[in-house]
């Protein structure tokens, strides 16, 4: 009986000992995803925000007259767009810094709404290309690549046509300008019912 009470002593050890180890290892594991998550969310210290691109950027009125062509982007704080692409957008002005000049335009403020309505800005980012004189050369719309920007930058610098001028994606469709028929829903307010 001996042998017995002394197996029976060892047998339920066993399975406390795997208990604690399952656990452990479960902690172990949960510590460390939540170290990944934790790291995984936070951004870093070193990325750039819109505010600083805006705060760092020359104003539009030096930009138009002193003769270095220009990036100009209309842009807005609540745009993920462009949010995603302030990393990108600093990296090319820190490369073109002495070469052109960048210009950054919340639409958000009303103070920018003859530019807004001169170059046509219907979407965000909007990007204008101005040539030394301050005329647009060309213009984007939508997220862009850094090597597109780049190319559209270098050519810029260069005097010579922009490779990507115009990309983007935009809508074709055009809103006409008169009520199509009588079935307008615009036209409703004109019509009398007796």
């Amino acid at each position: 009986m001996t042998g017995n009470s002394t197996q029976e002593q060892v047998t339920p050890g066993i399975p406390d000992m795997v208990k604690r180890l399952r656990n452990f290892i479960i902690a172990m594991v949960a510590i460390a995803l939540s170290v990944v998550l934790v790291l995984g969310l936070r951004t870093s210290s070193d990325s750039v925000s819109l505010s600083q691109l805006d705060q760092a950027s020359t104003p539009l009125e030096v930009a138009i007259s002193n003769g270095k062509p220009s990036l100009v982007e209309f842009y807005a704080n609540w745009c993920t767009v462009c949010q995603k692409m302030a990393p990108d957008i600093a990296a090319l002005e820190k490369q073109y810094a002495s070469k052109i000049n960048l210009v950054m335009l919340n639409v958000d403020n009303t103070k920018w709404l003859p530019e807004m309505l001169k170059y046509r800005v219907d979407g965000i980012p909007h990007f204008v290309f101005l040539g030394q004189n301050g005329e647009a050369v060309a213009q984007s719309i939508g997220q862009q690549p850094r090597v597109i920007m780049a190319n559209n930058l270098e050519a810029l610098v260069n005097g010579s046509p922009l490779p990507y001028a115009q990309s983007g994606e935009v809508s074709k469709f055009n809103v006409p300008a008169a009520p199509i028929g009588e079935d307008d829903p615009r036209s409703h307010g004109t019509q009398v019912v007796n």
